[in-house]
């Protein structure tokens, strides 16, 4: 009996498959970059399908609004995972740095200069520190800065040059120090 029932059910999918794969992956693929990406949530859908109680009792409408809407969901559930989970291939990151800079050596003096950067960061007072995140990490003009930090423009001007003078003249200092030793 139970043999028999799975037959059944494997040829609705087969038939369902039949009459509605075509149809929703045209669909899947206006939205999706890759064609391996639209046969995966294709197959998605018809899982899906297949899992859902009663699939079989809607009418052919039914059943194609149905996938197609499963089909939507899945690929906005894509769209979401990719825009929190942004991926550059290797190659291009290894096509980004040169052997030199793979070296062992020259990331440990990377990391180094990371760390010493923080530590001149981490004594700034908060709105110098402010001042350059904004800058430098949001890209906000002068104008917008001040906005923020309720100050005219030309005072978050005056904020971000004394505050870039300043870790310049300490990274100087140091220089000078290490040469002197």
């Amino acid at each position: 009996m139970q043999e028999q029932q799975m037959i059944s059910e494997g040829s609705l999918i087969a038939d369902l498959y039949e009459r509605f794969a075509p149809n929703v992956l045209k669909y899947i693929r206006r939205h999706v970059a890759t064609r391996e990406q639209a046969e995966d949530i294709l197959l998605d859908v018809f899982v899906a399908a297949l899992e859902k109680p009663g699939f079989a009792q809607l009418d052919e409408q039914q059943q194609l609004a149905w996938l197609r809407r499963v089909a939507h969901n899945k690929f906005v559930d894509l769209q979401r995972h990719a825009q929190r989970h942004s991926h550059l291939p290797l190659e291009t990151v290894e096509g980004m740095l040169s052997d030199d800079e793979l070296a062992p050596e020259q990331v440990i003096l990377r990391q180094e200069a990371h760390e010493h950067l923080r530590m001149r960061l981490d004594a700034l007072p908060v709105t110098q520190r402010e001042v350059l995140r904004m800058r430098f990490a949001s890209g906000l003009r002068c104008l917008e800065i001040g906005q923020r930090i309720n100050k005219s423009e030309g005072a978050a001007r005056i904020i971000l040059s004394r505050t870039l003078n300043l870790l310049r003249s300490s990274y100087k200092r140091n220089s000078e120090e290490a040469d002197s030793e």
